[in-house]
């Protein structure tokens, strides 16, 4: 929701670099990378649309990357939306990372977000949530998420997706124990070796896979 990106943030870009991994960032405001409309991004191309649609083929006309070659990371409403996105397009995001992701956001409707125009009610917005998308039997095989114990805002709904996860047999990994600050850049960066190290991983696993 700072709308920040990991541009100049050295904790990851120098991870990025050396890794020889490409990054891009995109923005859309603090839409939660919805399929909704949002007045903050745009009043006709959702957000989702707009990672699926624009985003994504840059990375096949740049690089020449084929399917299952990318992965999705985010950090607090950035979290949510990748796991989200990974949930509901595992066949295009295989490797997923949320970093104390807000998923719980339905919390926030009524307190003059852009949610109370996204969505009609709390209810219609907890439906939409990346818990309500996951798939019995389609889902990204490599997901990673982490919350900082110490964050009471956005724990109970990391715990929740654990409880769903490990209830359908999903694999997973999750890191529950770690501290460094709660919900701020400080756990943020502590995170990015253990998250960017999965992610990568993951890609290498999925690049043997389609040998």
């Amino acid at each position: 929701m700072g709308l920040e990106t990991l541009k100049n943030n050295p904790a990851y870009t120098n991870l990025l670099a050396r890794r020889d991994l490409v990054c891009l960032c995109p923005h859309a405001g603090r839409s939660w990378w919805a399929d909704r409309g949002c007045a903050e991004f745009d009043p006709v191309l959702t957000p989702e649309k707009h990672v699926l649609q624009n985003v994504m083929p840059i990375f096949a006309g740049r690089w020449k990357l084929p399917p299952r070659s990318v992965g999705i990371i985010g950090i607090s409403m950035g979290g949510q939306g990748a796991l989200r996105l990974a949930f509901k397009y595992p066949q295009l995001f295989p490797v997923a990372a949320g970093i104390a992701s807000a998923l719980d956001y339905h919390e926030l409707y009524g307190e003059g977000t852009p949610l109370d125009d996204m969505y009609d009610s709390k209810e219609h917005c907890r439906q939409d949530t990346a818990i309500l998308h996951i798939h019995p039997s389609q889902w990204p095989p490599h997901v990673f998420f982490c919350i900082d114990p110490e964050d009471e805002s956005w724990y109970r709904g990391n715990d929740r997706l654990h409880e769903k996860l490990s209830a359908l047999g999903i694999p997973h990994t999750a890191d529950f124990t770690t501290q460094a600050g709660g919900h701020s850049w400080q756990y943020f960066d502590t995170m990015a070796e253990p998250a960017l190290h999965f992610v990568c991983e993951g890609l290498e696993k999925e690049s043997r896979r389609l040998l």
